[in-house]
């Protein structure tokens, strides 16, 4: 592998895992030498790239915190795309999280130019749709467990069953799973320690496990 060819893929890497690997495993990752390898991480540290070493059990060689993706350029037709997918799962409802995906959306329109909002326009209204909506979900509801899934935090759901009865429920999001009229949680549940499911339609309040935690809630 050239070296421009392995920095690239070192960075990727660092990107991606966002916690610390020693000088070690990325030798072994790349099958060069450790010495290499400090050459290599330096040479990042010259171009800007936010990298630090953390000291400890669990250590290494990670990206700040605080490092955000950088900027992405989209042709015309590649936001028109983006955009008309994103209002197409906005308005069947196939994605819970209809708040985060409609301000990635507007990042992208506002990225272009006014020449190409309008050839965005153009094209995005040649795609249309058909499909059965999911049922509705209370915002605050959402954006609770968008946070709880993402983040991996506990969660405590009031929760309608199919017999009408509401009882409130903990448990931690492992994942989504979206059908054409609805989307369920896979969850695991910290009362009876076993695997639950959920429909999210039918969880009418949310508010984060962690009494400590300052994070939204919904009720």
């Amino acid at each position: 592998m050239k070296r421009q060819t392995r920095l690239f893929a070192l960075a990727e890497l660092l990107r991606g895992r966002r916690t610390g690997v020693t000088a070690e495993q990325l030798a072994e990752r790349f099958g060069v030498t450790v010495r290499t390898i400090y050459r290599d991480l330096d040479a990042l540290r010259d171009a800007a790239f936010p990298l630090h070493a953390e000291r400890g059990r669990g250590g290494g060689f990670a990206l700040d915190r605080s490092y955000t993706l950088p900027p992405v350029n989209f042709t015309p037709t590649e936001a028109a795309i983006l955009v008309a997918l994103g209002r197409w799962a906005q308005e069947m409802r196939f994605l819970p999280f209809v708040d985060t995906l409609a301000a990635a959306l507007d990042k992208v329109r506002g990225a272009l130019s006014t020449a190409s909002q309008r050839e965005l326009v153009e094209q995005a209204e040649k795609l249309r749709f058909v499909g059965i909506p999911a049922l509705p979900v209370a915002a605050p509801v959402r954006r609770v467990v968008e946070e709880a899934w993402l983040h991996r935090r506990p969660v405590r759901v009031r929760y309608q069953d199919k017999h009408g009865a509401v009882a409130w429920r903990r448990v931690r999001v492992l994942g989504l799973l979206m059908e054409r009229a609805a989307t369920f949680l896979e969850c695991h549940d910290l009362d009876k320690d076993e695997p639950r499911t959920l429909r999210l339609d039918r969880v009418v309040g949310a508010t984060f496990d962690d009494a400590a935690d300052d994070g939204p809630a919904a009720r």
